[in-house]
């Protein structure tokens, strides 16, 4: 869901909900971890309420995130597409044949 947008301030989109459901955490068990209440977690989550710097900065060390990692002036586009974007480039090699111009990889 998209933040509520407040004045002519550009809103704050996060990836709250998408990384505590990547490591299986509740609601609740990352408002414990930030010193929060579970409401304020969702309220974040759903673009309702901006977290303070402070709150930002203790949510990104729950995480081992950098700030930017977690919160953005523009919408995040899915993980699979950073993912992806950023994985290096590797060759698939199947069974005895090789990719053109390279050589199959010795055991």
């Amino acid at each position: 869901m998209s933040p509520v947008r407040r004045g002519d301030a550009l809103p704050i989109f996060n990836r709250i909900g998408v990384l505590r459901a990547e490591r299986k955490m509740s609601r609740a068990q990352l408002a414990q971890l930030v010193d929060v209440n579970p409401q304020t977690v969702g309220a974040l989550e759903r673009g309702d309420h901006y977290p303070s710097l402070d709150l930002a900065f203790r949510i990104c060390w729950v995480f081992d995130l950098p700030v930017e990692a977690v919160f953005s002036r523009t919408e995040f586009g899915p993980l699979s597409t950073e993912v992806y974007r950023n994985a290096p480039s590797t060759e698939v090699y199947r069974s005895d044949r090789t990719t053109e111009g390279s050589e199959k990889p010795s055991a």
